[in-house]
């Protein structure tokens, strides 16, 4: 692994007239930025971002740049159920008329608190041997917030992959953000189905490869996050933050139609929890 895997960032182009990707053109780009991953690895592992890695969610937390540190009534009335990105698009432009800089949103961003236990689990992760994990974060924020967040931690080497929403600065110094990609789910948010990033990933790193992985690991806590856990196999393991939506939505889902969520599930308080559990897994 080269250091050039550790410092890229999935950024999907931006096709004339759309912000979003159709998913063969998002296989095809896939399969040309993860070439260069090891194949050895045993166990694929994804994080969400806020609320799991960080112990905030990071839209909110931009608002304290804001005058005032909250937003005008009128903006937060722009907001529809569905299309928040579109909703946290309007909010950035807001920001940069308020003359909110890239330096006013990093330095915010790397104030958040990590979830309790993250740094650990993280410590843990670096320190198995290079053939145990491929490490991807998969989160609906953007890329601007999320690599803040990461660099200054010096938590960035650990990822070998990030899907978000692409976010950068324009000539006027507005951060940009554009939606991830465009899919058919009726359960997620319009700009991202995290099932499909998964599924995706999964099958095209196995192609490369030439074998599956022996487990898939997710580490989350909201209600998106739950989707993609749909996808997982019953050798594989959810790591839902307890008591948020995603557990919610894993224990209703078990008692209404048990058999259709397959994978083992084990709720975290703190990411400790879960670096016991990989620990036992890893030693299999």
């Amino acid at each position: 692994m080269g250091d050039s895997i550790f410092n890229c960032c999935y950024v999907p182009p931006h096709p004339p007239g759309e912000g979003e990707l159709s998913g063969s053109r998002r296989s095809e780009i896939m399969a040309s930025n993860s070439v260069n991953i090891s194949s050895d690895k045993r166990f694929l592992i994804f994080f969400d971002f806020d609320e799991t890695i960080v112990d905030e969610t990071s839209d909110d937390l931009v608002v304290q740049a804001a005058p005032g540190q909250h937003l005008p009534g009128w903006l937060k009335d722009t907001y529809q159920p569905g299309r928040y990105n579109e909703y946290m698009q309007r909010v950035l432009t807001y920001l940069a008329e308020q003359g909110v800089t890239e330096s006013d949103m990093r330095s915010i961003m790397e104030k958040i608190p990590a979830t309790p236990g993250m740094i650990t689990l993280f410590q843990f992760l670096r320190t198995r041997p290079p053939q145990d994990f491929e490490v991807v974060l998969l989160s609906d924020a953007n890329t601007f917030f999320i690599e803040s967040w990461l660099r200054r931690a010096g938590a960035r080497p650990l990822f070998h992959r990030i899907f978000s929403n692409p976010a950068t600065f324009n000539k006027d110094g507005r951060l940009v953000m554009r939606p991830f990609h465009s899919h058919d789910c009726a359960r997620c948010p319009s700009n991202m189905c995290k099932q499909v990033v998964v599924r995706d990933y999964v099958a095209r790193r196995t192609q490369e490869r030439g074998r599956p992985y022996q487990r898939v690991f997710y580490v989350g806590d909201g209600a998106n996050d739950f989707c993609p856990a749909l996808s997982l196999g019953p050798r594989d393991v959810a790591f839902p933050r307890r008591d948020f939506p995603m557990h919610r939505l894993i224990t209703e889902t078990h008692e209404a139609m048990p058999g259709e969520f397959k994978a083992v599930t084990v709720p975290w308080v703190s990411a400790e929890e879960v670096v016991q559990r990989l620990r036992k897994l890893v030693a299999e």
